[in-house]
């Protein structure tokens, strides 16, 4: 009997990562890093949380 292939999940960790060091870099651009790190995780955390949405429905 053959095992039915395994699918490979998606994984959102890399676009959470770059968004919290990218945040801060945009922020210092407006003066303000320690809200653009806030605002970079608060972007990494959708993203991520659609990646796995998108992941779930495969």
């Amino acid at each position: 009997m053959t095992a039915s292939p395994k699918r490979t999940p998606m994984a959102g960790g890399a676009l959470l990562a770059a968004s919290i060091l990218l945040g801060p870099v945009v922020g210092a651009f407006f003066g303000q890093p320690s809200i653009g790190l806030l605002v970079g995780f608060g972007v990494g955390l959708v993203l991520l949380l659609v990646v796995w949405l998108v992941d779930r429905r495969r």
